[in-house]
């Protein structure tokens, strides 16, 4: 299976965890490239079994440059694809102390919705989405303790 991976990562963390996805896949024996949607041209993306995006949250959603290189990719109609999103890992409110409900966390995490409506007009078919979380205030990082695991069974529904 060939597969093409394009991450917009800022910091780096989206960045870690696509080279991670590359290498569990080239171990399995396909064919995985990955690079930054700057390195990239939506328009001419090479033909692939598989397509994979990864972006970071801001605000709630993907950060604007992937919204805009999704609603310019040229994709084959019915091709497969798969989401990857980095999320800042909740954490307790500062006044009261109390977890965010579930209902809250969804509010602010709607990058994977986001993507997937963009690519849904283009006819894609959806595979498989995963949230990879970041430690702190920032989305700096470093990543969440786990995040191996949780792409490591994201790679797993991949195949």
């Amino acid at each position: 299976m060939k597969v093409e991976i394009y991450h917009a990562s800022k910091y780096g963390n989206g960045e870690k965890v696509v080279a991670y996805l590359q290498g569990l896949l080239v171990v399995k024996g396909h064919e995985a490239n990955h690079r930054h949607i700057r390195d990239a041209r939506p328009k001419d993306l090479p033909s692939a079994d598989l397509y994979v995006f990864c972006a970071p949250t801001r605000i709630g959603k993907p950060i604007g440059k992937m919204r805009r290189f999704l609603k310019k990719a040229r994709l084959p109609e019915g091709v497969k694809y798969a989401l990857i999103a980095t999320h800042g890992e909740p954490v307790p409110d500062k006044k009261t102390g109390n977890m965010p409900s579930a209902e809250e966390i969804e509010k602010f995490q709607q990058n994977l919705p986001a993507m997937e409506a963009i690519l849904k007009d283009k006819g894609a078919v959806k595979v498989a989405d995963v949230k990879v979380y970041v430690r702190g205030d920032t989305m700096k990082g470093p990543l969440a303790d786990g995040w191996e695991r949780t792409v490591e069974e994201f790679a797993a529904k991949l195949l």
